[in-house]
């Protein structure tokens, strides 16, 4: 069986915008027929979100305030790993800062792309457990609260609507499946 290459060649890359966090740039690409055509994406340096499972089976997250969409989301923590950063040290680093929780058990999960359309972020997710409080240390410009929730109703809430963020959907679909045993460790 021939497998088609489907790949897309550069023939250059333009900086559209350098920002703090996120940087879009335009590109020519040559088509597997041989056309060219544009592509704008988004360069992200990837980011860790943390499913802290506490010891009664509840799931710590954060309910903070999202700008671009003018609302509170109640999420997992999570946060963009710094250059040069270990993902699991940028995991540990996340759930202390922004709930006050430090966890002795530490489990990668996986990898997932959330928006392969028009970005190359990548988000590393990892299970925390035997978690331990020790105050948090948010930046000046963070503004959680902490949201302890029984799993079950973690999960209605993304059945209703409540929870819609991606990452923290993904991260409850696996601690259910860790809580329920259907998942090997």
């Amino acid at each position: 069986m021939d497998i088609p290459d489907l790949t897309e060649k550069q023939l250059f890359t333009r900086n559209v915008y350098d920002g703090h966090l996120l940087h879009v740039r335009e590109d020519q690409v040559i088509l597997p027929n041989g056309n060219t055509t544009t592509r704008e994406y988004i360069v992200h340096p990837g980011a860790v979100v943390v499913v802290p499972l506490l010891d009664n089976g509840d799931v710590l997250m954060v309910r903070q305030f999202r700008y671009p969409l003018n609302r509170d989301f109640h999420e997992l923590p999570a946060g963009k790993i710094d250059p040069g950063e270990d993902t699991l040290a940028c995991g540990q680093r996340e759930l202390l800062e922004e709930t006050g929780y430090a966890a002795q058990d530490w489990r990668f999960l996986t990898m997932i792309h959330p928006c392969i359309g028009y970005s190359d972020e990548r988000i590393l997710v990892y299970l925390a457990q035997e978690l331990s409080e020790h105050g948090h240390r948010r930046d000046e410009d963070e503004f959680l609260e902490n949201v302890r929730l029984p799993l079950v109703t973690a999960m209605e809430w993304v059945r209703d609507g409540r929870i819609s963020d991606v990452k923290t959907l993904i991260g409850l679909f696996w601690a259910e499946k860790i809580i329920r045993n259907e998942w090997p460790s």
